[in-house]
């Protein structure tokens, strides 16, 4: 089972063609947008030497890697609280016991479709007026967690319902009650399936944190305000800030791939091994 059809069913060849042709014409787009936006830059002077010497100065360069590590520690904090909470609401939906499954599912489909600002908003202006203003470093981080973890939820429960009903059927013949079944053989397999998805949604956490700038939380993005207000550089600021972001993702990225060529590798390795068992004679054994 592929980690790419837990969410969405695997595409046909009439649909691969028409994904690889809308990829295409994306890609091309982007390349014509990309250099009528250079060539509109050099037009204006935007992109001569002068403008991005302060870029290999040492303040402009700590300046940002600040702004880089609070966007780390925001990404790194939000996701070491929402994976988990996401794994317990996933656990609550998935569970028997009513109240439990209620309470999880509309938690998951309320904060699922709640915009991420408007919570962030609700931690900065109405909130403190209740007595409750934590750290604005919480301000960033809780509004991610409420949300994030909503959607990483429905991540593992897909991952889970995934799984073949004989998993389920073979763990009970086996005496082992509905909780150490998901314990002991559901919810391994099924992490197993979904780390290059978990994987993928820390990119959305790392994305979430630019937001900070509502909060006035220094990550990256903010630190980039703030450079662009003090020099008045804003393209070379901000390109070098999107650069960091692309290299970033991308980073990610290729770590989920990595994950998921590993997994599959691993799967037909044990895979050939059971045959190799299997097709062996009682003499030769």
């Amino acid at each position: 089972m592929s980690t790419g059809t837990l969410l969405f069913d695997a595409p046909g060849p009439r649909a691969k063609r028409r994904i690889l042709v809308a990829t295409i014409l994306s890609v091309l787009a982007f390349a014509a947008l990309a250099a009528g936006a250079l060539w509109l830059f050099a037009s204006h002077g935007q992109l001569a030497p002068a403008k991005w010497v302060a870029f290999t100065q040492w303040p402009y360069i700590r300046f940002l890697l600040d702004g880089l590590g609070n966007t780390i520690l925001c990404t790194v904090v939000a996701g070491a609280i929402s994976f988990p909470f996401g794994l317990m609401l996933a656990l609550g939906r998935l569970s028997r016991r009513r109240w439990l499954s209620r309470i999880s599912g509309a938690w998951v489909e309320v904060f699922r479709t709640i915009p991420l600002l408007l919570l962030i908003y609700v931690f900065i202006g109405v909130l403190p007026q209740f007595g409750i203003n934590p750290d604005v470093f919480w301000k960033l981080v809780i509004p991610i967690v409420v949300c994030s973890s909503a959607v990483i939820a429905e991540v593992f429960r897909a991952g889970i319902l995934a799984l073949p009903r004989g998993q389920t059927e073979a763990a009970a013949s086996l005496g082992l009650s509905p909780s150490q079944a998901m314990r002991r053989v559901l919810l391994p397999q099924a992490i197993r399936l979904m780390v290059p998805s978990l994987v993928t949604q820390v990119v959305s956490l790392l994305k979430d944190s630019t937001l900070g700038y509502a909060a006035s939380y220094p990550e990256l993005m903010k630190q980039a305000q703030n450079l662009t207000a003090y020099t008045g550089d804003l393209i070379q600021t901000y390109l070098v800030v999107s650069v960091v972001y692309i290299i970033l993702n991308m980073l990610l990225s290729q770590f989920a791939s990595w994950l998921e060529r590993r997994g599959r590798n691993a799967r037909g390795r044990a895979r050939a091994r059971a045959l190799v068992a299997n097709s062996l004679t009682p003499s030769e054994t």
